[in-house]
């Protein structure tokens, strides 16, 4: 393990970070508040990662696999550690722990939160909430990966252990540019966003926020009651179409933007994901229909929640823990099927459930058919069995520490579902989950020890297991 090289790069993220939260500090300052929160969590921030980057610069370049899959996980939990200091500085925060939980939930896009009231935290600390999911969803890693070559690095080990999904690939053949390619498009289509919902009524700060919330589909709000708190029917319709734009493989907009509207529109995962919204909406609206006072409003509420859950956004409008249990399980499965491989949203990604399916059926027919030779396809290519087995090992590592990390949490002694959804909430990277952790509850009331499980959750889901549990193996921390 080339652990300078390590150090170095984590190094320059940290800095990476430290700039970041000049923006929210100056946003603070715009509105009369005190800069010192930040400037304290700048100046230590920027003094550990210019230590790590300064104090390794003979580090050998030697970087591959094993050192991608470390350097992404040690990442994203510094990240996290340091990414709290605003919040702990601030003073609305009771422990850092709390202040960790929040800034997690946000780098890592999940939206659950610890705080019991939002309107009264300052407009510095709203913004900073909103600008990790922002961070966080495109990927803190895919900006880094953008500069390595300045340190003379190849990214290219960064990018497999940073993407979502079974498959890897990059738009264009150097990383570094694919990554430009990505940003640019999440900064438009989140500025598209800020410009539809300040014409539809929000004031520009909200507008910001909530858009830089839906583009990371994060989830935290500037209001306690979310994006009910507006009332507004065309405010959720925009957020609505927005969450599933989020939600799709940014390649297909690359597509689509080079004139290739013909492939992007022949994605069996595009598709797939497509079918599942469609198709959770109509049960869900249907189900729902004798609670609202015409089919039309049960169809949006639907369509919000749908959108939100599937996109692991966590935007709320509607108390959805007090909808009929079929509504619910159906939520929650949506839960664990995530949003497309290549988008900003969490879970376990349309593309594998589409592998698994699609295996489980090759598995059927070769029982009827023992000598025929069945080949697993997506968008047309075969997959390699290499693919497979991954996809297959995934889930299984999936469902194991969802339930694992349940016990441990189930030592709260909160109820079944409680304890149960607020695990899948995290580690599939959604935000609400039902009961106590519900559209209308918080994270607040659950032990220290809990709280840093579900941190651990979180990240697991954004990475996608591999990375964190590389910071776990015995051989990852071997100097061979």
């Amino acid at each position: 393990m080339n652990f300078k090289l390590v150090a170095r790069i984590t190094g320059m993220t940290l800095l990476l970070e430290a700039v970041t939260m000049l923006l929210p500090m100056f946003v603070g300052m715009l509105y009369g508040e005190t800069p010192v929160p930040f400037l304290l969590s700048i100046a230590i921030t920027a003094a550990v990662g210019f230590a790590l980057m300064m104090g390794f610069r003979k580090a050998d370049h030697s970087f591959y696999a094993r050192e991608g899959f470390f350097t992404v996980g040690l990442i994203w939990v510094l990240f996290g550690a340091f990414g709290a200091l605003p919040f702990q500085f601030c003073g609305y925060f009771n422990h850092y722990i709390d202040c960790f939980f929040e800034t997690i939930s946000g780098f890592t896009t999940t939206g659950a939160t610890i705080l019991t009231e939002i309107e009264s935290l300052p407009k510095g600390i709203l913004f900073w909430r909103s600008f990790t999911h922002w961070l966080g969803g495109m990927g803190v890693l895919v900006l880094t990966t953008a500069l390595l070559p300045f340190l003379g690095l190849s990214s290219n080990f960064l990018i497999r252990a940073e993407s979502p999904g079974p498959v890897k690939s990059k738009l264009v053949p150097r990383a570094a540019q694919s990554s430009l390619i990505l940003y640019s498009i999440y900064l438009g289509l989140t500025l598209l966003e800020v410009l539809f919902l300040k014409i539809a009524g929000m004031n520009w700060f909200d507008a910001f926020n909530h858009s830089m919330a839906t583009a990371g589909t994060g989830g935290f709000s500037t209001r306690s009651a979310s994006v009910a708190a507006y009332g507004s029917p065309v405010i959720e319709v925009i957020i609505t179409v927005f969450m599933l734009l989020f939600s799709v493989n940014f390649s297909i907009y690359f597509l689509i933007i080079t004139g290739r509207v013909k492939q992007a529109l022949k994605s069996d995962e595009l598709r797939f994901f497509l079918c599942v919204v469609a198709f959770a909406i109509l049960v869900i609206t249907w189900n729902i229909r004798d609670m609202y006072e015409t089919v039309s409003v049960s169809l949006r509420l639907a369509a919000f929640q749908v959108a939100s859950v599937i996109s692991t956004t966590g935007f709320v409008t509607a108390d959805f823990d007090k909808w009929p249990v079929l509504s619910k399980m159906l939520l929650v499965v949506l839960m664990f099927v995530g949003a497309c491989a290549g988008s900003t949203g969490g879970g376990m990604k349309c593309s594998r459930i589409l592998v698994l399916y699609r295996t489980c059926k090759r598995e059927v027919r070769s029982i009827v058919h023992p000598r025929a030779v069945t080949v697993v396809r997506l968008d047309g290519a075969p997959l390699p069995e290499r693919t497979i087995q991954t996809t297959g090992c995934f889930f299984v590592i999936y469902i194991f520490l969802t339930f694992c990390m349940s016990l441990v949490v189930g030592l709260d002694n909160f109820s079944f579902t409680t304890t149960l959804t607020s695990v899948i909430t995290c580690i599939s990277n959604v935000g609400p989950g039902l009961d106590v952790v519900g559209p209308t509850g918080n994270f607040q009331s659950l032990s220290m020890l809990s709280k840093l499980v579900l941190s651990f959750a979180m990240v697991l889901g954004r990475l996608e297991m591999y990375p964190i549990l590389v910071l776990f193996s015995r051989s990852a921390w071997s100097r061979f």
